[in-house]
């Protein structure tokens, strides 16, 4: 006897599942990082089309890198008030020179970009000499026969503070920021000045730092332009009358800087690009372009760079791929009319 089969079971309906929404796997993290690489893009491309960022220099007056190149509709001249006899220079922040007056002190700020400019603090009445500035907008002024120094905001003009360096006699003649301090040059005693610097408060008195070694003062012009030495720990100061070199330890003692066999007779102010050094050499309307080792104590001399333009230009400064220089025309009589400019070179 068979038992009876039991009726087949009916088959189940399903209903067909809609398509998914979201993309597969893979392709939600390809679209994920085609966003991702988008925005990096929208960040970075503005800052190729400039040539990218510089990059920071260790202090305001040594290892400096220059920015984007300066654009050539920079006017390459620039023309000084009449009278005005202008000795220092400084750059920056921003597109901007600042020159100093060797007759009443004056300082005038240039506008790189056009050319344009005005005196924007007047003298005391004494000369402005060496000047540099830092990156809070303060210019330090070396204040040459009157033993003195200031501190301005570049952008009133308001003296920020005044130093009496020397009771004697003296030539305060240049000066460079470093990371913590300001020092100044003395020409006529070995003495350096060092104002510390701590944030934004300004001290009250400058320190005095006899030079000792082989920096041996005579008559004329001494130490003049200073610049720190390529690793920043010291500092390096040019001898006008003898045309040496030599590198400063933090505590005045001197060395000789080895630049096998050349001097610098006239040199004047002092610029250090990374371990190139810039020495101009006054009246002999050149500029040195020497090549340092990090500690200072060598240095090559690669070349000499001169201009028709040059008339005792004093000092120089840096601004994108230029350097530029004040004519300071010592061989012309200054009078309220004579002519004086700066002007700017190829840095080398």
């Amino acid at each position: 006897m068979t038992r009876p089969r039991p009726p087949a079971a009916r088959p189940r309906r399903t209903r067909p599942r809609p398509p998914s929404r979201r993309p597969p796997r893979r392709r939600h993290h390809v679209i994920r990082t085609i966003k991702i690489l988008g925005a990096a893009l929208a960040v970075l491309l503005p800052v190729l089309a400039i040539g990218g960022p510089a990059k920071a220099a260790s202090d305001q007056g040594a290892t400096q890198v220059a920015a984007s190149p300066t654009p050539p509709k920079y006017p390459t001249t620039i023309s000084l008030p009449n009278g005005f006899r202008p000795e220092g220079i400084a750059t920056g922040p921003g597109p901007y020179a600042y020159f100093g007056s060797l007759g009443d002190g004056s300082i005038y700020r240039a506008d790189l970009r056009d050319g344009s400019g005005a005196i924007i603090s007047p003298g005391p009445g004494t000369s402005s000499v060496g000047m540099k500035t830092d990156r809070r907008g303060r210019l330090f002024v070396a204040g040459g026969g009157s033993g003195g120094a200031r501190v301005i905001d570049t952008r009133t003009g308001r003296i920020l503070a005044s130093y009496r360096l020397s009771s004697v006699p003296a030539l305060i003649n240049d000066v460079v920021v470093t990371r913590d301090a300001a020092y100044f040059t003395d020409s006529t005693n070995p003495v350096l000045y060092k104002v510390p610097l701590n944030g934004r408060r300004l001290p009250d008195a400058a320190t005095p730092i006899p030079i000792t070694g082989d920096l041996v003062y005579r008559p004329g012009f001494n130490a003049n332009g200073i610049t720190p030495t390529p690793d920043g720990r010291g500092l390096i100061v040019v001898q006008s009358n003898t045309g040496g070199l030599f590198r400063v330890d933090p505590s005045g003692a001197t060395r000789q800087i080895d630049l096998h066999g050349e001097t610098l007779p006239a040199g004047d102010g002092l610029l250090l690009l990374g371990r190139t050094l810039y020495a101009v050499q006054n009246q002999l309307n050149s500029v040195a372009v020497i090549r340092l080792n990090a500690e200072g104590t060598e240095g090559h001399l690669e070349r000499r760079v001169t201009d028709p333009r040059f008339d005792v230009p004093t000092t120089v400064a840096a601004f994108g791929n230029r350097l530029y220089l004040p004519n300071a025309r010592f061989s012309t009589p200054p009078t309220p009319e004579t002519p004086y400019t700066a002007v700017a070179i190829p840095r080398p």
